[in-house]
């Protein structure tokens, strides 16, 4: 006799929270194949794109900030990447450890006339750091990164709790129904709607603002397209199976 898979939802915020939904009254197993998303073993310096993927796809199946992704490679918004390109998996070296070597020990003649210049250059920075300060401030709060207010995707029990640090309990597992209404957790944009990455089954993933993106897997069906924005609670998908 076959044991029908239960029905599930996926999400995760951010790099911290993981959310199951599952449509079983009992305990979602574990082992199941959502755990296979994230790459094991030792990261591998370089990814080679294919079609499908997303700048968001891959930062997530490597567990990586996309932002920082981004930066190795130097993609600029809107993240544009195309079937065979070759992006960096790791920070490139940086050439500031040996530059900091050479600028540890200067001379003495170099000190005296830092000693010698350094009451007027403290009179004449203050000002000048203040502003860069107050323009660094003023950046900040016009970047987009609103306080967000998360709301859960869905309706039910919980049924498993996340543990920081267990690769196993990455998010809390909900118990749902087959079909029941996806919820997006808080606004923003979809930047990625599919099936490419295996262990989710159909994907959404939605970007919040330059720090926060939220994905929920295992969807029956999927009601929204890349490039759509969406709301605060608006209607995303429909919970699919476990490994759907």
């Amino acid at each position: 006799m076959r044991i029908p898979l239960p029905a599930c939802l996926l999400l995760v915020l951010g790099t911290l929270l993981l959310v199951t939904a599952c449509s079983t009254p009992v305990k979602a197993p574990v082992t199941s194949r959502e755990n296979a998303v994230r790459h094991s073993g030792p990261l591998p310096s370089h990814y080679r794109v294919k079609r499908g993927d997303t700048l968001y796809s891959i930062a997530w199946r490597y567990g990586l900030g996309f932002r920082k992704l981004a930066s190795w490679n130097r993609i600029r918004p809107p993240y544009t990447i195309y079937p065979g390109q070759r992006l960096r998996l790791k920070p490139p070296a940086s050439p500031r450890r040996r530059t900091a070597q050479r600028h540890s020990r200067p001379s003495k003649a170099g000190n005296r006339a830092r000693r010698a210049a350094k009451p007027a250059a403290t009179s004449a920075r203050p000002g000048v750091r203040g502003g860069g300060r107050q323009a660094q401030k003023k950046h900040a709060a016009a970047g987009g990164n609103t306080r967000l207010r998360w709301r859960w995707p869905t309706r039910g029990r919980v049924v498993q709790k996340f543990v920081r640090g267990d690769p196993l309990r990455k998010g809390v597992k909900i118990a749902g129904r087959l079909g029941q209404p996806v919820l997006a957790a808080e606004a923003g944009k979809v930047v990625y709607a599919g099936s490419g990455l295996i262990g989710y089954g159909r994907l959404i993933i939605i970007k919040h603002n330059k720090n926060y993106l939220s994905a929920y897997g295992h969807n029956r069906r999927l009601l929204v397209r890349e490039g759509d924005t969406v709301s605060r609670g608006q209607r995303v998908a429909e919970m699919g199976r476990n490994g759907a």
